[in-house]
Protein backbone atom coordinates (compact mmCIF):
# COMPACT_ATOMS: atom_id res chain seq x y z
CA UNK A 1 0.00 0.00 0.00
CA UNK A 2 1.29 3.43 -0.88
CA UNK A 3 1.83 5.96 1.86
CA UNK A 4 -0.26 9.10 1.77
CA UNK A 5 1.45 10.87 4.67
CA UNK A 6 5.13 11.07 5.49
CA UNK A 7 6.52 12.78 8.60
CA UNK A 8 9.21 15.39 8.09
CA UNK A 9 11.57 13.35 10.28
CA UNK A 10 11.21 10.54 7.69
CA UNK A 11 11.82 12.85 4.73
CA UNK A 12 14.97 14.07 3.01
CA UNK A 13 16.07 15.44 -0.34
CA UNK A 14 15.93 11.87 -1.71
CA UNK A 15 12.11 12.16 -1.42
CA UNK A 16 11.53 15.14 -3.72
CA UNK A 17 9.54 13.08 -6.23
CA UNK A 18 7.32 11.73 -3.45
CA UNK A 19 6.68 14.84 -1.34
CA UNK A 20 7.90 17.82 -3.39
CA UNK A 21 10.87 20.08 -2.96
CA UNK A 22 9.67 22.27 -0.10
CA UNK A 23 8.59 19.34 2.05
CA UNK A 24 11.81 17.46 1.31
CA UNK A 25 13.79 20.57 2.29
CA UNK A 26 11.92 20.85 5.60
CA UNK A 27 12.72 17.19 6.26
CA UNK A 28 16.37 17.86 5.49
CA UNK A 29 16.38 20.85 7.88
CA UNK A 30 14.79 18.71 10.56
CA UNK A 31 17.45 16.01 10.19
CA UNK A 32 20.40 18.41 10.13
CA UNK A 33 19.35 21.01 12.71
CA UNK A 34 17.67 18.95 15.42
CA UNK A 35 20.92 17.15 16.41
CA UNK A 36 22.51 20.60 16.85
CA UNK A 37 19.83 21.60 19.35
CA UNK A 38 17.88 23.82 16.95
CA UNK A 39 14.19 23.06 17.35
CA UNK A 40 12.38 22.40 14.10
CA UNK A 41 8.75 21.42 14.71
CA UNK A 42 7.92 18.06 13.21
CA UNK A 43 5.03 17.91 10.82
CA UNK A 44 3.99 15.92 7.81
CA UNK A 45 3.78 16.03 4.06
CA UNK A 46 1.01 14.66 1.89
CA UNK A 47 2.68 12.43 -0.68
CA UNK A 48 2.05 12.58 -4.40
CA UNK A 49 0.21 9.25 -4.03
CA UNK A 50 -2.03 10.81 -1.38
CA UNK A 51 -2.77 13.76 -3.63
CA UNK A 52 -3.64 11.51 -6.57
CA UNK A 53 -5.86 9.37 -4.33
CA UNK A 54 -7.71 12.50 -3.14
CA UNK A 55 -8.29 13.66 -6.72
CA UNK A 56 -9.50 10.24 -7.80
CA UNK A 57 -11.77 9.69 -4.78
CA UNK A 58 -13.44 13.04 -5.35
CA UNK A 59 -13.64 12.72 -9.15
CA UNK A 60 -11.58 15.84 -9.66
CA UNK A 61 -9.15 14.74 -12.38
CA UNK A 62 -11.45 15.75 -15.24
CA UNK A 63 -12.53 19.15 -13.86
CA UNK A 64 -8.90 20.03 -13.17
CA UNK A 65 -7.73 18.81 -16.58
CA UNK A 66 -9.38 21.64 -18.27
Amino acid sequence: MERYIKKFRETSLRDIAEVGGKNASIGEMFARLEPKGIAVPDGFAVTAAGYRHFLSSNHLEQPLAG
